[in-house]
């Protein structure tokens, strides 16, 4: 006979809340171990990167977007973010040369640059990776030389093999920081 069948209903809502919240401290003490690195994984192309979840603000499906004369193919345009114009970028067209064919799956990745924010169009974004000591041990330095500049290493999270890109090296670049045509 199981242990639940004696309790009140009030007595057996409490259980579950107690196994609820030890489940919730123990997932909770899992991502806040040491050596854990929380990121953001996305598609770009056929690629598939993470970046630090401190280095993505915010996830946006795509707005309207207002053409901006003699720039770089790259550069879209500029989007209106809560009253403020951030300029959006084709990151498969600016790491790779080939324009992103938009569906409902591409989204915006905003990043902090100097003086204020820019706005990556990706293929997919598919939600929070974490990185493990022993999976940062078995990665292996990035092959493509249009990416060795941003991309240090490449992880296997599950089944995916993830370039870890880094934001902050892309918004330093001097060639990402002149749109201009």
């Amino acid at each position: 006979m199981s242990d639940t069948a004696n309790l009140t209903p009030f007595e057996l809502l409490a259980r579950y809340e107690r196994l609820s919240l030890a489940h919730a401290q123990d997932v909770q003490d899992r991502m806040e171990a040491p050596g854990l690195w929380r990121g953001i994984g996305y598609r770009v192309g056929s690629r598939l990167f993470v970046s630090a979840i401190d280095e993505i603000n915010e996830l946006l499906a795509v707005p309207v977007l207002t053409p901006v004369p003699l720039t770089q193919p790259w550069l879209l345009g500029v989007a209106n973010v809560r009253g403020n114009l951030v300029p959006v970028i084709d990151f498969n067209r600016f790491l790779f040369g080939e324009r992103t064919q938009p569906t409902e799956r591409t989204r915006l990745l905003i990043v902090r640059q100097g003086g204020g924010s820019v706005a990556l169009m990706v293929d997919e974004v598919f939600g929070q990776r974490t990185v493990d000591e022993e999976q940062r041990r078995e990665s292996i330095a990035e092959d493509d030389p249009r990416l060795t500049r941003f991309v240090g290493d490449r992880v296997v999270v599950g089944e995916q093999r993830l370039g870890v890109f880094s934001m902050n090296r892309l918004v330093r670049a001097p060639d990402f920081r002149q749109a201009a045509a």
